[in-house]
């Protein structure tokens, strides 16, 4: 995929047609194109969108690429963020414009996205052992030299499945061997001995090249600053060992990868200590959530919290909603639910109310639960709330945010969609 033909396709995003496909968009906007829409810079509040619509802050989501950006450069991380968290190539695109390195994925689909618009590196954060998605990376690797592709091994079987997919393929695939975080955590290899047999499988092979380390900190057990911070000396550790055995020989550089969105100050702190090895490290971080921030866990757990002197990080989402129902003093219902909103950490939480092109806080207005198409809200006595009122909710779970909106509009503070942003799910 050339740098030309990513554009390209990102260019075309601009074409597509508005119509039923995209939840709260203009229903007079139908047959215009996105990009014919975006210029008409219509209002969020009075040119017709339609509840429920989620928007992306146009300045927090400017503030979030640009704080994250700074923050790697300081600390002499380079940046693969991860895409998972919004799906969307456009924002790929400002992240990479913004200095990262590359993008983590999870899953093979996800890679075959970011390849269609562009993306010439892909961190998987995962072991990949489906036998048609690893002949399709190697066709990749093969018809286009300037992509690279680093993938997760966490165990000899893997090893033996990639082997045999790739057998009579070109370019090597570039290989990190993952370290747990801890018995009990999610994926990775338990212990350094293991580690070793791991790397001495992908040595054997002359389809898989050893690149480096890996792992992911938020999997810690029972997390606290001390335990993160020894299973990342753990991590460091083994990369030590795997280079001073030679098993890093004719590298142009060693990765070394870790990096959720609650930890990332400690991936900091300890891989600035990392020492010299043969060839120089590629300290990746692997941050995804920062993009748009949330209202709840990552409001919550973001380092930021803990380093107030580096910045902080601005929710960008908001989700608008409209009461359909006030049957009780103390009961409304607003006609955004499970379809609509993240609510596989936390529930949505009121923060505004508009009438009349007036917006005021939520005081006294409680989001309770969620239905498929609505959301239950607690009133307090003398809460004001009509039916006809826009309730802008806050949300929790980035992840869970972006995946069910197709086409999100961006908005500037008063209200002006400059943008619109299209998921790939």
């Amino acid at each position: 995929m050339s740098l030309d033909t990513g554009t390209e396709a990102l260019a075309r995003l601009a074409e597509e047609r508005v119509d039923h496909r995209f939840k709260g968009l203009p229903p007079d906007a139908e047959g215009l194109t996105v990009g014919e829409l975006a210029a008409q810079r219509r209002n969020l509040f009075s040119d017709g969108f339609a509840t429920p619509v989620l928007a992306l802050s146009a300045e927090r989501l400017e503030h979030n690429l640009a704080l994250m950006e700074s923050y790697t450069e300081r600390h002499g991380l380079a940046f693969a963020p991860h895409g998972k968290t919004s799906m969307a190539p456009q924002l790929f695109h400002r992240q990479t414009g913004r200095g990262a390195w590359g993008i983590t994925l999870a899953v093979p689909h996800q890679v075959r996205v970011a390849r269609a618009f562009g993306t010439r590196r892909v961190f998987l954060a995962n072991e990949l052992v489906d036998a048609p998605a690893l002949r399709w990376i190697a066709a990749e690797l093969e018809r286009d030299a300037d992509f690279r592709f680093v993938c997760y091994v966490d165990s000899v079987r893997g090893v033996e499945l990639m082997d045999a997919a790739l057998r009579g393929s070109g370019r090597p695939v570039d290989v990190v061997v993952e370290l747990a975080a801890g018995d009990g955590a999610r994926t990775g290899v338990r212990t350094e001995a293991e580690c070793a047999a791991v790397a001495d499988a992908v040595a054997g092979t002359e389809t898989l090249r050893l690149a480096g380390v890996a792992g992911y900190e938020g999997e810690v057990p029972q997390a606290d600053p001390d335990r993160v911070h020894a299973y990342l000396r753990r991590l460091v550790a083994l990369a030590v060992e795997f280079d001073k055995a030679g098993r890093f020989a004719g590298l142009s550089e060693i990765v070394v990868s870790a990096g959720g969105s609650a930890w990332f100050d400690a991936v900091a702190d300890v891989f600035a200590g990392i020492p010299e090895l043969s060839a120089p490290v590629l300290k990746l971080l692997r941050s995804g959530a920062y993009v748009s921030h949330d209202d709840g866990r990552y409001r919550d757990v973001t380092p930021f919290n803990r380093v107030p002197e580096e910045g902080a990080l601005e929710p960008a989402f908001r989700l608008w909603a409209q009461i359909v129902s006030r049957p009780s003093p103390e009961q409304a219902f607003a006609n955004a639910g499970k379809r609509d909103a993240a609510y596989d950490l936390d529930l949505p939480v009121a923060q505004v109310v508009r009438r009349a092109g007036t917006e005021r806080p939520a005081t006294g207005i409680e989001v309770t639960g969620l239905s498929d198409q609505h959301a239950w809200l607690r009133t307090e006595p003398g809460a004001d709330l009509e039916v006809g009122d826009w309730v802008g909710l806050g949300l929790s779970h980035p992840c869970t945010s972006f995946d069910k909106w197709q086409l999100i509009p961006v908005a500037e503070a008063d209200g002006t969609v400059v943008d619109y942003i299209r998921t790939f799910f």
